[in-house]
């Protein structure tokens, strides 16, 4: 049975992983939980799954907390604040630790994680995009495994099982393509943020569906592949996948392409990383191509998703850039969320943010420089929206 601790144990990585805890309590049990502020679903997550060690981050719910588990016994630890989080990630005999958390509130954990000797499914984009100088050679330090527990990058893990050293050419990450992707450019100045939450697959949340529809999130998923595999960016390739059966694939040197298929379910990439290298056997829908039907590819339109462009060049530039697009992007999108900047905003206050940095760029970053660019991006970003031509930016 292995131990695991979970943090962001309320969000969709969290509630899917407990899903997967509960089908297969032979195989895992849970020694700490993390969560945001939804006291009522952690207290009833707490009561079935007991752990030793829990820690909420809003700390002004910890009295609520205490309240709603009062009658456990034996009762669990109980911490609060970023640093009841680090120390949930640290704790005991977890074997492995399910970062679920999103955004850098994510990094610090998986680095105290990594230094207890815990392996990591990494569910937390921001550990590689905006940590990943620090983040790499503390894994190869303590010889723990970061494996992969998105669907995309599990799908070029699972391909990469059996390939020999230097027998991998190129990377293929799929995208769906978005609320936007049958869309004309023409029209995106004029597009609402009921238009780019009606992503045309599936449901997510806010954040990552405005993502979706600008290709920000394959942008970021290109650099988290990057230090994740070793591989170039120039060998990185983003192909539109409209249908989503096809996660990702891979090129080997002699031109073979091998691809991992199945239906959109974050529940098999989170068994894999918590079961690797072992497959379990499950009762879910299994892959039925002839329902599944056509599988059609094309290539991502460079003038409707300038993200793409933005997360390459600051990929290639490395240091502190990937955090500080990673930052700017979620202000960005925050604010047109908030409609208080139009769509074509978020690319446009993205890459000014990033040429402001440039001069002060790092090439080798400490974790405090990381935390440093992250913050001034936000601030950086935020500044320039409400200072901007009030023709350009709209401001309501």
């Amino acid at each position: 049975m292995k131990a695991i601790s979970l943090l962001g144990s309320t969000g969709s990585i969290g509630t899917q992983t407990l899903a997967i805890v509960a089908q297969y309590p032979q195989q895992f049990r849970v020694v700490g939980m993390a969560a945001g502020r939804n006291v009522s679903l952690f207290a009833q997550q707490i009561r079935q799954f007991r752990p030793e060690i829990v820690a909420i981050c809003d700390e002004d719910k910890l009295p609520e907390l205490r309240a709603a588990i009062a009658e456990l016994d034996p009762q669990p630890i109980i911490l609060a604040g970023s640093a009841g989080v680090v120390e949930v990630a640290r704790y005991g005999d977890a074997e492995a630790v399910v970062t679920g958390i999103v955004g850098c509130a994510g990094l610090l954990p998986t680095i105290a994680a990594i230094k207890a000797g815990k392996d990591i499914a990494l569910a937390n984009k921001e550990t590689l995009i905006a940590g990943g100088p620090i983040v790499l050679p503390l894994v190869e330090k303590h010889g723990v495994k970061l494996l992969p527990a998105d669907s995309e990058h599990s799908a070029i893990f699972q391909c990469l099982q059996g390939v020999p050293n230097g027998g991998l050419r190129k990377i293929l990450l799929t995208a769906s393509g978005g609320a936007f992707r049958d869309w004309a450019v023409e029209k995106l100045a004029d597009v609402t943020v009921a238009d780019a939450l009606k992503h045309p697959n599936w449901s997510m949340g806010r954040k990552i569906t405005v993502d979706s529809a600008t290709l920000m999130n394959k942008g970021l998923e290109v650099i988290e592949a990057h230090y994740l595999f070793g591989v170039d960016y120039d060998d990185i390739e983003i192909v539109i996948h409209p249908q989503s059966i096809i996660h990702s694939l891979i090129e080997l040197q002699d031109t073979s392409v091998l691809a991992q298929l199945g239906w959109a379910d974050m529940r098999l990439p989170l068994l894999y990383a918590l079961s690797y290298p072992d497959r379990l056997p499950t009762n879910w829908e299994r892959l039925n191509l002839v329902k599944a039907g056509n599988l059609t590819f094309r290539e991502p339109d460079h003038e409707k998703y300038p993200c793409m462009g933005l997360a390459y060049a600051a990929g290639r530039a490395g240091g502190c850039l990937p955090a500080v697009l990673n930052a700017a992007n979620e202000q960005a999108v925050a604010l047109f969320l908030d409609e208080k900047i139009r769509f074509l905003d978020i690319p446009r206050l993205i890459e000014q943010t990033c040429d402001r940095y440039q001069s002060q760029n790092r090439a080798t970053p400490s974790l405090e420089d990381i935390l440093a660019a992250d913050e001034w991006a936000r601030q950086d970003l935020l500044t320039a929206s409400q200072d901007g031509d009030r023709s350009y930016f709209l401001v309501r």
